[in-house]
Parts: C-alpha cells; structure tokens; sequence
C-alpha cells in the first residue's frame, strides 16, 4: 500500500477537485521462476482519481525476464498504463536488455 496525492504520477500535479487528500493506493508485483535462468510474472498498480478532466486508470503488464549470466538480463513485458495526462490507450511493449559490471 502507498499513500499518495498524485496525479498521473504527479505529471499533473497533486490533489484535485475530485480529493485533495491522501488515498492509500494497491501496488504488487509476483513472479515465478521457471528455472534459473528464467522468470515470467505480473505487476499491478492503482492510482487516486483526483481530477474530473483527466481520469486515472490502473496499470498493468506481463512479463518474461531472462538471465543468460549473472551480469547480464533480458526482460520482455507487455504494458498497459490506460490514459495519461490525457493522452489516451497508453499501450505497447517494452524491452530491456541490462549489462552490470
């Protein structure tokens, strides 16, 4: 659980004339290892809806991650952050390959 009075991630600002207060908002993430190497799972957030001009949607994505080595991860997910800053269907997929020496 996470207190806040954001909106959109404070892109636009805190409170609104909706709720000007604190709400506590869901934030969880789960995976499972398939095997050493491997991992699929899910994260899940929830936002405060503070403004009436600009609604705030849950987000949500899948995932795949990939460790070929111990300095080295490959992850693949498919994202859903639903309207932001009233930019609407924010969707796609996002990939990230990560070095660490």
């Amino acid at each position: 659980m996470r207190a806040t009075r954001a909106n959109q991630l404070g892109i636009l600002g805190f409170g609104g004339d909706r709720n000007s207060g604190y709400s506590a908002e869901f934030e969880g993430s789960a995976a499972y290892l398939l095997s050493r190497k491997t991992a699929i799972g899910f994260e899940y957030r929830t936002k405060p809806n503070n403004l009436r001009f600009a609604a705030e949607n849950r987000w949500l994505d899948v995932f795949i991650a990939y460790f070929p080595t111990r300095n080295v991860s490959l992850t693949l997910a498919a994202v859903d952050l639903g309207d932001i800053a009233l930019q609407r269907r924010q969707r796609g997929v996002y990939l990230s390959v990560q070095a660490g020496f």
